[in-house]
């Protein structure tokens, strides 16, 4: 689901065209980031972690948060890129829908790396409101915008506002990784992802008869 201030096709071409000193910089500054959060790491201590000068650090990614944008596009781009690096959504919506949705929570949810840069964002987000904006752009809003559009040209779904309809469903993945991931639901309340699935495709396809 990502987007950047940048097109789609010039995001993945800068990600195609990483050198091995880039990702050994981006390896290096996620183990930082994750320890000592967004304001405790600094270009010196991602030198270290990374092996690499410091000069070589703002030579490839300008400055801190140049740094932290790359980390996202990284991540999020690496874990959604056969379903949304692409300009418009194909297939059939029952198909494809589910995709997304079993996409969305093994990426997700069965990635400590994803979940460990997530809980950084929610932190850090009232000290550092441009992390979250920087997530909501690279993430959420292409996210959304490329669900709305094929809702948009499905007209047998009967969707009548396929924005708002996109947000709920992602909106309810998002919450349910957060509640059962982030916020312990697993050990208090948990809730099988088959059962969230079949619900929500029931939601989104209930004016076409099918459900899965």
């Amino acid at each position: 689901m990502p987007e950047t201030s940048g097109s789609q096709p010039e995001t993945l071409s800068r990600l195609r065209a990483m050198t091995q000193k880039q990702e050994q910089i981006l390896q290096g500054a996620m183990q930082v980031f994750l320890r000592d959060g967004y304001a405790g790491t600094s270009m010196d201590r991602v030198s270290v972690e990374a092996g690499v000068s410091k000069q070589t650090i703002y030579s490839h990614f300008q400055d801190k948060q140049g740094l932290f944008k790359a980390l996202i596009e990284s991540v999020t781009i690496a874990s959604f890129r056969e379903i949304f690096c692409t300009e418009d959504l194909h297939g059939e919506p029952a198909i494809l829908l589910r995709e997304i949705a079993e996409t969305y929570l093994t990426e997700v949810a069965d990635n400590p790396v994803y979940l460990a840069l997530f809980r950084l964002i929610i932190t850090e987000s009232q000290r550092f409101p441009e992390l979250a904006k920087l997530y909501t752009r690279t993430v959420i809003q292409r996210g959304r915008l490329l669900l709305s559009q094929y809702l948009a040209s499905h007209p047998e779904l009967g969707i009548t506002d396929p924005e708002a309809t996109a947000q709920i469903f992602f909106g309810s993945l998002v919450s349910y990784v957060m509640v059962q991931e982030i916020l312990y639901g697993k050990e208090m309340m948990s809730l099988s992802r088959d059962r969230i699935l079949d619900s929500l495709m029931s939601l989104v396809l209930a004016h076409t008869g099918k459900d899965s």
